[in-house]
């Protein structure tokens, strides 16, 4: 399914977002936020007031948006749990680089799950960080299984970004930093963001609820987890054969995002690796180095505003001439061998 209407949609039902974890992120050394880079050639060429790329490929020294997240959800954990030693989570990458950065810089041990698939980089830019990387003989969900198990030993805490725990509901907070940011920069009337497990959607729903702003999410087609969880009225997963898009290469949503994905997300679209890489050479063209992830929501944009499949959804968010859209790029060039690939160069 190329792009999926979201009839159930019911903004008032958005829970609110965080303001705590945006006063916490605007105490950490370093902070700043990152930029909005317009790209008005392409709003040109679609007919479109204004699109406009929430640039994550630095944020707070690491290389994507995930810190955001992990740095609340360590910091919320250890107000309650202050004799933790250790972290452990599970990732595809970012979330995991992200966690091992923030055990370091407040002196804890940290031990990263990564499924069998995680490219090498990105399982070396982790251990850099001084975490131990651990490779699991399966997919992602074996990961945050394991992760999950690995969080009840004595002094061990998990940060996930998936599931129904605590953490992840302190890593969706800590995403309204991102679009706290977005409401200061501009006005816009529709957002496209990467799903994965929803965390990040989830943030933005909450936003785009109090600024009356659609949201639509990008997925993998090969990964389209929200997609038919929407379809079902209900969490659903997806078999994943694999993706370029790693961070987005997810079996199904947290559940701690599912209210929010379900009463504020307007509609989905789904994009392929090529996709993906042609909207990575796009943005290379105009100065940009994105990642496959980051990169996702521009193929999606082009499928919207072209393509007969995506008339309906395109009426439903009112896609028109005066619309103004926000992209927002996750990631930098974290695997920079694919990336190099990706370029032909």
């Amino acid at each position: 399914m190329r792009a999926l209407v979201n009839d159930r949609v019911r903004p008032s039902a958005v829970p609110p977002p965080s303001l705590d974890a945006t006063r916490f992120h605007l105490g950490l050394a370093g902070y700043r936020p990152t930029p909005l880079r317009e790209l008005p050639a392409l709003a040109a060429e679609l007919g479109v007031t204004t699109v406009a790329l929430k640039d994550e490929s630095k944020r707070l020294g690491l290389p994507a948006f995930k810190v955001l997240g992990a740095s609340w959800a360590v910091e919320r954990a250890l107000r309650e749990r202050p004799g933790v030693r250790t972290l452990v989570a599970a990732s595809a990458g970012n979330h995991g680089r992200a966690v091992a950065h923030v055990a370091a810089q407040r002196g804890l041990g940290c031990r990263i799950l990564l499924p069998a698939r995680a490219a090498s980089a990105r399982r070396e830019a982790i251990a850099a960080e001084g975490a131990v990387v651990v490779v699991v003989d399966g997919p992602y969900e074996d990961a945050v299984a394991r992760a999950a198990t690995e969080g009840n030993e004595e002094g061990v805490l998990e940060v996930a970004d998936v599931g129904a725990s605590g953490s992840a509901s302190a890593v969706i907070d800590g995403y309204a930093t991102l679009f706290a940011e977005v409401a200061e920069q501009g006005a816009f009337d529709l957002v496209l963001v990467p799903v994965g497990v929803g965390s990040l959607a989830a943030a933005a729903a909450r936003y785009a609820a109090r600024a009356d702003v659609r949201v639509l999410g990008v997925e993998p087609a090969a990964a389209a987890c929200l997609t038919a969880s929407l379809a079902a009225d209900r969490p659903t997963a997806v078999m994943t054969p694999g993706t370029s898009m790693a961070g987005l290469d997810c079996a199904e949503v947290s559940e701690a995002a599912w209210p929010s994905l379900r009463d504020g997300v307007h509609g989905t679209l789904t994009v392929s690796d090529a996709e993906a890489h042609a909207a990575m050479r796009e943005l290379a063209a105009a100065g940009l180095a994105i990642g496959d992830c980051g990169a996702a929501p521009l193929a999606a944009l082009r499928a919207l505003a072209t393509e007969p499949a995506c008339a309906a959804l395109r009426e439903a968010v009112d896609f028109a001439r005066n619309s103004r859209v926000l992209l927002i790029a996750t990631e930098g060039p974290t695997d920079p061998e694919a990336y190099r690939a990706a370029l032909n160069i």
